[in-house]
């Protein structure tokens, strides 16, 4: 290993490093809880409009998945 690079051990399980757990975790809290769906494809109609409305708000997955501690400012 050279001098100049340092392994950062990180835990086996760590969410708040990534970002797209918190897309998840929105996608549970506001759009996909407290319902019960017949079939299972009602869960997938659920969850693709679910989805959709998130991918059209870029703005409101930037909001979600960043974290001011973990940014790098060039």
């Amino acid at each position: 290993m050279p001098d100049n690079i340092a392994l950062l051990y990180l835990p086996p399980y760590a969410p708040e490093l990534n970002p797209m757990e918190n897309i998840w975790a929105y996608l549970r809290t506001n759009k996909l809880c407290n319902l019960v769906w017949n079939t299972y494809d009602d869960i997938v109609q659920a969850c693709a409009k679910a989805w959709k409305f998130l991918i059209d708000d870029p703005h409101r997955i930037q909001s979600i998945g960043i974290r001011d501690w973990a940014s790098v400012n060039g």
